[in-house]
């Protein structure tokens, strides 16, 4: 039976859960997202597992809508939009981002014959999907900086947007006029609010403002944005499209106008301290182990689409001539598959089996990410000995 209400109790359940993510992550040669071990505890703690966390609950999917826009503001904010490097590599990434997609509409048929369901738009998104929330900062943290990685930041970064604002549309295509229109007014107060906050940067007065709130820890700034992202999730919310839209918005505007290192911390604080872990566990307790192992389709449709994204990014790292390591890095999916599931199940658009397949698959790219992230540092000379010592320097600090 689904509670009405959510006490402190199931927050602390949540809470607790979210911590798996770090416990998984900690320590080790190898970058494992933190997402896995959230993803995990929520199952663990879920319908397939103990039933402690109740995903229905109207508050709990409240918490989770908020920790899944935050989730698509954090993505908007990792892509290197403001970085001359990536902006060179812009022309070799769009290669490769439509190589990927080109090869992931065969692909999603194959994958929707394989497993006997009618999703195969919505797979060919997933597998054209990308990860800017992951990969970045992996090589953030390893210091992979060499020309293949440029080149799949770019890559990266084109096949997010272009995926994202695919999802709505894969999922209710016959909505897709009413979607199209609403993710246009949210594109264009996207557009209005940058261009507002470029008119009042620079001015004596908002550079006092934002002195004061630094030295007295008013975190103006934080607050300002997250004015911009819940108006935005509003305004998706009223014209009936999806949050997921608003969210990403929010973030590219952040990232267009850069603001300061303390902004992104403050960010992330909120974002990865609480919103977006209780996403990722809520978003595990939703989905249906049992379910997928009972049905062979399922299964072979989890393997289908781990394999089959795999190989698209392989081939397009050979087409476009860049590392196998780079192609490996560039199949980490994050964002688009959640946002599938996530969605698709509110809608009633996909099974509960259909939803974990797909995310399985997803929790699968990770681990060839992390690979391809290894093959890339060792393409660019750092031994695993450098990694592990920078990782070691990272967690004393």
């Amino acid at each position: 039976m689904i509670p009405r209400t959510v006490t402190f109790g199931d927050l602390l359940v949540i809470v607790l859960a979210g911590i798996g993510g770090p416990l998984l992550a900690f320590g080790g040669r190898l970058f494992v997202p933190v997402i896995i071990g959230e993803i995990l505890a929520g199952v663990l703690v879920g319908k397939t597992g103990l039933g402690a966390v109740h995903p229905a609950s109207a508050t709990v999917a409240f918490l989770g809508s908020i920790g899944f826009a935050m989730l698509m503001l954090t993505a908007g904010m990792h892509l290197p939009l403001r970085d001359r490097r990536v902006a060179a590599s812009l022309r070799r990434g769009a290669l490769l981002a439509a190589i990927v997609g080109v090869l992931a509409v065969p692909a999603g048929l194959l994958a929707a014959s394989l497993a006997g369901t009618s999703h195969a738009a919505i797979y060919a998104v997933v597998l054209a999907s990308g990860s800017a929330a992951v990969l970045l900062p992996a090589f953030e943290e390893t210091g992979a900086a060499g020309p293949d990685a440029l080149v799949v930041m770019a890559q990266i970064a084109i096949a997010d947007v272009v995926t994202i604002v695919s999802v709505p549309i894969v999922l209710q295509p016959g909505r897709t006029t009413h979607a199209l229109l609403g993710g246009a007014l949210v594109a264009l107060a996207v557009v209005v609010l940058f261009g507002c906050a470029r008119l009042l940067s620079g001015h004596e007065w908002v550079e006092q403002i934002r002195k004061r709130s630094k030295q007295r820890h008013w975190a103006l700034d934080l607050r300002f944005s997250l004015l911009v992202l819940f108006f935005l999730a509003w305004l998706a919310q009223e014209s009936g499209t999806s949050v997921l839209i608003a969210g990403f918005g929010a973030g590219v505007t952040v990232a267009l106008i850069g603001g300061p290192k303390r902004l992104s911390t403050q960010i992330r604080g909120v974002a990865d301290g609480f919103f977006v872990p209780l996403y990722f566990v809520v978003l595990g307790a939703q989905l249906d182990l049992d379910g997928l192992f009972a049905h062979p389709s399922m299964l072979a449709l989890t393997a289908a689409l781990a394999v089959l994204n795999v190989a698209i990014h392989l081939v397009a790292a050979t087409l476009g001539r860049v590392s196998l390591g780079a192609g490996l890095a560039a199949s980490a999916q994050l964002g688009v598959p959640a946002a599938v599931a996530s969605l698709g199940l509110a809608e009633g658009v996909l099974s509960g089996e259909v939803a974990t397949a797909i995310v399985a698959s997803s929790l699968v790219s990770l681990a060839v990410c992390t690979l391809g992230v290894e093959r890339l540092l060792a393409g660019e000379g750092h031994s695993a000995q450098t990694f592990a010592r920078r990782r070691r320097q990272t967690h004393q600090a």
